[in-house]
C-alpha cells in the first residue's frame, strides 16, 4: 500500500510541476506572437489542461500525502511536513487568480481575434499579472520538492 501511495503521490507532484511548467511555457510564447487567434487558441488550451490535470492534481495532492504519511508513521505536525503545507497554501493563493487570469486572457485574444482588432491594454496588464504571479507559485512547488527529498528536521522554536 505505501508503495502505491508513494507512487501516486510522486506521479501527482510531477503532473503539477510539468503541467505548470509547461502551461507556462506555451501561454509564453503564445504570448510573444502578439497574435489574438494563437494566444485564444493556446488559452483556451491551458484553461482545459488546468481544469483536467491540474486541479485533479492538486485535489489529490494533499490526500495522497496525508494518507502516505499515515501509512509511514509521519506526524502531519513534523516541520518539514507543515512547512510542505504552508507553501502548497502559497502556490494555491497564487495558482487560483493565474487560472482566472487565464479565462480572462483567453477571452480577451478572442475577442480581438474575431474583431480582427490588436490585443487590449487591459489583455497585457492582465499578462504581467499571470507572469509575475507564476513566480512564487514555481520556486514555492520547487521548494515543496526539496522538503519531499531530503525531509529535513525543522524546528518551530
Amino acid at each position: 500500500m505505501v508503495d502505491l501511495l508513494r507512487l501516486a503521490h510522486v506521479l501527482g507532484a510531477t503532473v503539477l510541476f510539468g503541467t505548470g511548467l509547461g502551461i507556462a511555457f506555451f501561454m509564453v510564447v503564445a504570448h510573444r506572437s502578439l497574435r489574438p487567434d494563437l494566444i485564444a487558441h493556446v488559452a483556451g488550451t491551458v484553461v482545459i489542461a488546468d481544469t483536467i490535470f491540474t486541479a485533479t492534481a492538486v485535489i489529490l495532492q494533499p490526500v495522497t500525502g496525508a494518507l502516505l504519511a499515515y501509512q509511514l508513521g509521519w506526524s502531519l505536525s513534523e516541520g518539514w511536513i507543515v512547512l510542505s503545507l504552508v507553501l502548497y497554501v502559497v502556490t494555491g493563493l497564487f495558482w487560483l487568480p493565474v487560472v482566472v487570469i487565464q479565462i480572462r486572457l483567453r477571452d480577451l485574444a478572442r475577442e480581438a481575434a474575431e474583431a480582427a482588432s490588436p490585443l487590449p491594454e487591459r489583455y497585457y496588464r492582465l499578462y504581467r499579472i499571470w507572469f509575475a504571479f507564476g513566480w512564487p507559485a514555481f520556486a514555492s512547488v520547487l521548494a515543496i520538492f526539496w522538503l519531499m527529498l531530503t525531509k529535513p528536521s525543522i524546528a518551530w522554536f
